[in-house]
């Protein structure tokens, strides 16, 4: 402990350097979260949690606010489904709105599935009336993005990038109703697992609001190449997944539950973070697992602030030489 310590004064000290040098700079973050360490640690991009992290757990929705803001989160992603249950048993979205305000919060994003890509147009039709419903909950809590994995098809047709942008563009344009924006995320053993088609379908939608969703183990999971993510503008990404990834086995043998803590696996983050930096990323990096290891030997409080500890040093220690 008194290692990490030292290191973030010598760091601190590092920022509060480049600060004078670039005139007062200030770094760009959500709500200070009053568990964290005074505002000189913080960090020009967020440190989140994914609440995939406490499934195993079964918390209500409220009390994994809590939780992840003591752990010292600055940003939370929720699951829909946690979301409905609450409601469901006399919960309302001012409550928690309020409660994400007062723990420091960022809502990073909602997680929800529907078939909003299906190549059957009655199961994209459902899909519509359910983004919708999912829309104004995330808009009740103050939330502005909503995850968009593509479901309902198999494979990506690359004859057919035309047909998948005008449905992204459908809900896009359900987005500019509702103020809030799905964004396309790619799955690394799902049907969207390359980031050259995941960007292609996003631009060529032509909307504005565009944007995608990549996390560090999808990425690898999918057979993608780390040397061009950077060709991608880092400040149209409003969060992006955190995670590492073991060394065996192979890529493509890999499943949800193979995903580590960033510094327990292969991921060179020391090379990923700054090229995520330099190209405008300012957003959150959102720790997702589903490690059944973590969760068969940590408590739900133990879990998340190790999740925290070692996701803000992975990301200080990368971008310290950049800042």
């Amino acid at each position: 402990m008194s290692d990490k310590i030292s290191r973030r004064k010598a760091i601190s000290n590092t920022v509060k350097g480049s600060l004078a040098a670039m005139g007062g700079y200030a770094f760009a973050t959500g709500p200070l979260n009053n568990n964290r360490e005074t505002a000189k640690d913080k960090l020009p991009v967020r440190i989140s949690l994914n609440c995939s992290t406490l499934l195993h757990y079964k918390l209500p929705v409220d009390v994994q606010i809590d939780y992840v803001a003591d752990a010292g989160f600055d940003g939370i992603e929720l699951w829909m489904r946690d979301i409905k249950t609450y409601l469901d048993k006399g919960g309302n979205t001012f409550l928690l709105k309020r409660k994400l305000q007062d723990r420091g919060l960022v809502l990073e994003n909602i997680i929800g599935f529907s078939k909003w890509c299906s190549d059957d147009p009655t199961e994209r039709e459902k899909a519509l009336i359910q983004l919708r419903d999912e829309m104004q909950i995330t808009k009740g809590l103050g939330g502005t993005f909503l995850a968009a994995p593509v479901q309902g098809i198999d494979k990506i047709d690359p004859l057919r990038y035309d047909d998948y942008a005008e449905r992204y563009k459908a809900i896009l344009e359900l987005g500019d109703q509702t103020g809030v924006t799905p964004i396309l995320e790619l799955w690394g053993m799902g049907a969207l697992n390359k980031v050259a088609d995941c960007t292609h379908i996003a631009m060529a939608t032509g909307h504005p609001k565009a944007t995608v969703l990549l996390d560090f183990y999808h990425v690898y999971r999918g057979g993608n190449d780390w040397n061009t993510v950077d060709l991608i503008n880092g400040a149209k990404l409003p969060v992006m997944h955190m995670n590492d990834y073991p060394a065996t086995p192979s890529y493509e043998q890999l499943t949800d539950a193979d995903r580590v803590l960033p510094g327990e696996g292969i991921c060179p983050f020391n090379e990923l973070i700054p090229k995520l930096y330099k190209a405008g990323f300012r957003g959150g990096f959102s720790v997702e697992l589903f490690n059944k290891g973590y969760w068969n030997t940590m408590d739900a409080k133990t879990l998340l602030k190790k999740s925290y500890d070692q996701t803000y040093d992975t990301v200080k220690r990368a971008l310290a030489p950049h800042l």
